[in-house]
């Protein structure tokens, strides 16, 4: 297992390299260069001609690169040219909130789409294969922010079941600790803080996780529906083994691994995707903070979010492959 994660590690290095050399690039190529970013298309030449001294821009590009590279493993990604704070001071403060926004939308998704999936394929034919598969194809073709706004509408204005927006209700005197309000509440024992902070959750999570819950659906009635056609299957089945575990060790098992690959990009994915939810619920994560950053042209903040998503790939990459090994163990002698 040790050896799994090294090399998938040193595998990851060429990827993020080359992923930084498309974000220079890209800086470097920006119309009238980052100096014009920064200060508008109005600015002088002198005050352009001043910003590239002040940012080394009037440097040969490889050393320019050496220093964005130095930057990038120092977590020092520059000043926020709107707030003029520095860039990984704001996202440590706004990512607790996507990637716990995230994590409750690919829970929901996993805990109902994997059973649901299981089920479909068991009664192919039914009534609720029909309805999963229904239900799916309807969960793909409804956008996220209008299920946003219609959840919000219906349970938080009309019923008032569910809070508008937040994370946390005004008069809740929660403590910081991690940033994860859900957790922070768990950690001090503010036990009404952690239930209020789902209750913010649980809206923005089931509209963040629909096209997602829709997908695991159909992927795992496709694998489980491949799986019982196989002839170990039947096999298993011939020798009189117990259903439960023909279908635990068998037939779910080997179904899940299409499932797991689709897991991992579809968390990625919301983490890079929660703008709209986030702006619906002014949720105050990530999706906020980078509106606002492509409003105001915000370079510095652009590239450390697309760094960050990067990152995130990878490391469910990771999680991927040792989620691999541990169910197909075959998967580590490759």
């Amino acid at each position: 297992m040790l050896r799994l994660v090294v090399r998938r590690l040193l595998q990851l290095i060429p990827t993020l390299l080359g992923l930084s050399v498309l974000l220079f690039l890209w800086l470097n190529r920006l119309p009238g260069g980052p100096a014009t970013a920064i200060l508008g298309e109005r600015a002088t030449e002198a005050e352009v001609a001043r910003i590239n001294r002040a940012l080394g821009l009037d440097e040969p590009v490889h050393v320019q690169y050496w220093r964005f590279l130095k930057r990038i493993f120092e977590l020092d990604l520059g000043t926020s040219t709107q707030t003029g704070q520095p860039v990984w001071d704001e996202f440590t403060r706004a990512f607790p909130a996507t990637v716990e926004l995230s994590l409750a939308a690919i829970l929901i998704a996993v805990v109902i789409g994997i059973p649901m999936g299981y089920l479909a394929a068991k009664h192919r034919g039914g009534w609720l294969d029909v309805a999963s598969v229904s239900g799916s194809l309807l969960g793909i073709c409804i956008p996220v922010f209008f299920l946003a706004v219609l959840l919000r509408g219906i349970f938080s204005v009309q019923l008032q079941w569910f809070p508008s927006q937040g994370r946390l209700d005004s008069g809740i005197n929660a403590t910081d600790v991690t940033g994860f309000a859900v957790l922070d509440g768990l950690l001090t024992g503010e036990f009404d803080a952690s239930w209020n902070a789902i209750m913010h959750l649980i809206l923005p999570a089931v509209a963040l996780s629909s096209i997602p819950l829709a997908v695991i659906v159909r992927m795992t009635r496709a694998s489980v529906l491949e799986v019982l056609g196989e002839d170990y299957i039947r096999t298993a089945e011939s020798k009189g083994l117990d259903k439960r575990t023909v279908r635990g060790r068998h037939v779910l098992r080997n179904a899940l691994l299409p499932v797991i690959t689709a897991v991992g990009l579809l968390t990625g994915s919301l983490l890079s995707g929660a703008v709209l939810t986030e702006s619906v619920f002014d949720f105050g994560g990530l999706g906020s903070f980078i509106r606002t950053a492509i409003d105001g042209r915000d370079y510095p903040v652009l590239v450390g979010f697309i760094l960050f998503i990067a990152m995130v790939y990878v490391l469910i990459n990771l999680l991927v492959d040792l989620a691999y090994s541990i169910i197909d163990p075959r998967v580590r002698v490759h």
